[in-house]
């Protein structure tokens, strides 16, 4: 496990490694109509299923996943990925949280703090993302980040954009 897999802290954000205790928000999440119509449907209609997910996560070398909570109130609001991808050259960094806390700069904010730890403690000369055409907001976001696109398969909509962070 890296060093920098540990509780994360912004002005109004926690990053928080996750656990089996984020279950039932995670089950809410993975069902939301943003996760179903940019990441993809997981067929996850149970708790267990979720639990079982959360405990592939927690069990595969090279994926990172971190419960973004408002510091205020602890509630859990969304989630950022740091994971190996086969397809992909470089880790991958993903985010989603839930659509009542979208367009708020939280994902900004999380992704940003991660990023920055990201640079300064580890090797990583270069980051990835992933989204799709239709995901706009996704697309922003990256683009706000310093992230730039490197591949885009135009066949369909559901083809992947592939974006490049180098880091310095």
């Amino acid at each position: 496990m890296h060093s920098f897999f540990v509780d994360i802290f912004t002005d109004r954000l926690q990053l928080v490694p996750v656990t089996s205790s984020d279950t039932k928000f995670i089950f809410e999440l993975v069902n939301s109509v943003g996760w179903r119509s940019y990441i993809g449907d997981f067929k996850m209609d149970s708790l267990r299923k979720v639990a079982n997910y959360i405990e592939r996560i927690q069990t595969t070398d090279d994926v990172y996943y971190w419960t973004v909570k408002l510091s205020a109130t602890h509630e859990s609001i969304g989630l950022i990925t740091f994971l190996k991808r086969e397809k992909l050259k470089h880790f991958d960094l993903g985010f989603a949280f839930l659509p009542q806390f979208e367009k708020q700069g939280y994902a900004f904010e999380a992704a940003e703090t991660v990023l920055h730890i990201l640079n300064k403690e580890s090797n990583y000369n270069a980051i990835q993302a992933l989204t799709i055409p239709s995901n706009k907001s996704s697309i922003r976001l990256l683009e706000k980040l310093g992230f730039k696109l490197e591949k885009k398969n135009a066949k369909s909509d559901k083809a992947a954009l592939i974006f490049t962070l180098y880091l310095s």
